[in-house]
């Protein structure tokens, strides 16, 4: 692939082009992930299919089989982000991490329970349970305000 940046100063916005021989999977899937990234959206995979995911919708993300799924209400979808760069990236819009591989987003939380082993039920919108472990638990409450 090649890549070419030219400097227009006289523009007001960004365009970007992409010349293929043909409109393959890949081509495609750049395409979806250059409108994604720009709308604050993520690139949610189901099989070859590329689709962009709103923030807001996502309830959880979490490792699965060497990948990281996001879970929304129409299903799971797997990104190719990393969790820790999710947790960087969504830091500010109320997502949090509860444990080494899970990562909720706070405003589709339904009810916490507080358990006497230190850890903390977490019930998502969809009725989703998660588990906080003890190490994230002191982080998940100043978050909250807890």
């Amino acid at each position: 692939m090649e890549v070419t940046v030219v400097l227009e100063p006289e523009r007001t916005d960004i365009r970007v082009t992409i010349h293929a021989p043909a409109a393959t999977p890949e081509v495609e899937a750049l395409a979806a992930r250059i409108l994604a990234e720009e709308s604050g959206r993520i690139l949610g995979f189901r099989g070859a299919e590329a689709v962009p995911l709103d923030p807001a919708d996502i309830l959880r993300f979490y490792g699965e089989e060497k990948e990281v799924r996001a879970q929304t209400a129409a299903g799971l979808y797997t990104v190719r982000q990393r969790l820790y760069e999710l947790e960087e990236r969504l830091a500010a819009l109320r997502f949090a991490r509860i444990s080494h591989s899970e990562i909720i987003n706070l405003k589709q939380v339904k009810a916490l329970d507080l358990t006497f082993t230190g850890t903390i039920r977490i019930t998502l919108a969809d009725g989703t349970v998660c588990w906080a472990s003890r190490r994230y638990v002191k982080k998940i409450k100043e978050v909250l305000g807890l």
